[in-house]
């Protein structure tokens, strides 16, 4: 189900990023749905604040899409966040940078 609404989501933003700027930069990494189905947890690469301003805007465009187009009980309502998994990779490659340019001034 997370992956489906991944797939579905990601396409109408990119949709509405033709008409609204702010989503272009949007690149969804996951859905985490609630067992319950109330609620799921969109995950972004990055949340700047404009693109969280325009998410909260279109979200009950993008709930009316998933009702369209998934078969669901109910529609979740979204809410959006950051990836964790993208932050926590970068805070890795940084530290690989920084090992690798200390190993070279010790050279």
């Amino acid at each position: 189900m997370n992956e489906l609404l991944r797939e579905v989501l990601a396409d109408e933003i990119e949709r509405l990023a033709d008409a609204d700027e702010r989503l272009r930069l949007a690149t969804v990494t996951g859905v985490d749905t609630s067992a319950d189905l109330r609620h799921a947890t969109v995950f972004l690469a990055s949340l700047p604040g404009e693109l969280s301003e325009a998410l909260d805007e279109h979200r009950i465009r993008l709930q009316r899409v998933i009702g369209r187009q998934v078969r669901m009980k109910r529609t979740p309502q979204l809410g959006f966040s950051p990836d964790p998994a993208v932050a926590s990779g970068a805070k890795v490659d940084e530290i690989l940078r920084r090992l690798g340019s200390s190993n070279e001034e010790s050279s």
